[in-house]
C-alpha cells in the first residue's frame, strides 16, 4: 500500500468491481486503453479478482486500485510491469473521467515511481498513443522524458496508431511542488 496527501494505491476488493466496470465502460476513458468497452459486471469482477491475486514483487503486471481517501472509493486503477530483472518496470493508468484534470493521476504515477525507485529500480518506462495528448503531458509533467515517437506502430481499435515512448531513471531530477 502507498499513502499520498488525498490517495491510497492499494490491492483491489472485491467491491471495487462496480467502480471498475463503471470507469471501464466509459468510451472516453476507454478511448486509447486496451479494452472495448462496456466492461460487465461479470467481467469486472474476474478482472478484479485477478488483480488481487497478483503480487506487486513479482515479474508480470499487478494492478494498483487508486482510491480516494476522503470517500475511501475507487477512482482509478494504475498499473506496473515489473521485468524479470527486477530492475526496471512499465507503468501504465487509469482515471474516471469526472476525477481527471484534479492531479490525481500525477500523484498516483509520482508515488508509485517514488517507491519503484526507492526500491532499487533502475528505470520506469510507459508508453501511450501519440494523439493522448493529456497522458503524455501528465508522464512529462512527472519527469519522463520522450525516448521516441514509433509510426504507425499499433494496430490498435481498427487503425494504426503513433506510440510514443518515455522513460525516467532513478537518477534523473524529478520536478517538485505544486502542478508538478
Amino acid at each position: 500500500m502507498i499513502d499520498t496527501p488525498r490517495l491510497r494505491l492499494r490491492r483491489f476488493r472485491p467491491e471495487d468491481a462496480p467502480a471498475l466496470a463503471a470507469y471501464r465502460s466509459d468510451p472516453q476513458v476507454a478511448r486509447y486503453q486496451g479494452w472495448e468497452s462496456p466492461l460487465s459486471a461479470e467481467a469486472a469482477a474476474a478482472q478484479v479478482a485477478s488483480y488481487a491475486a497478483g503480487d506487486p514483487r513479482r515479474p508480470g503486471w499487478f494492478q494498483y486500485a487508486i482510491e480516494l481517501r476522503a470517500e475511501g472509493r475507487l477512482i482509478g486503477d494504475l498499473g506496473v510491469g515489473l521485468h524479470e530483472n527486477l530492475r526496471q518496470a512499465e507503468v501504465g493508468f487509469t482515471l474516471a473521467a469526472d476525477r481527471q484534470g484534479q492531479g490525481y493521476a500525477s500523484e498516483a504515477v509520482r508515488a508509485l515511481v517514488d517507491a519503484l525507485f526507492a526500491g532499487g529500480l533502475h528505470k520506469v518506462s510507459a508508453e501511450c498513443d501519440a494523439r493522448n495528448a493529456s497522458s503524455a503531458r501528465l508522464l512529462e509533467r512527472v519527469g519522463f522524458r520522450r525516448e521516441g515517437l514509433r509510426r504507425s506502430h499499433t494496430w490498435f481499435k481498427g487503425e494504426w496508431t503513433d506510440d510514443l515512448v518515455f522513460g525516467l531513471l532513478a537518477d534523473d531530477p524529478r520536478p517538485t511542488g505544486p502542478g508538478s
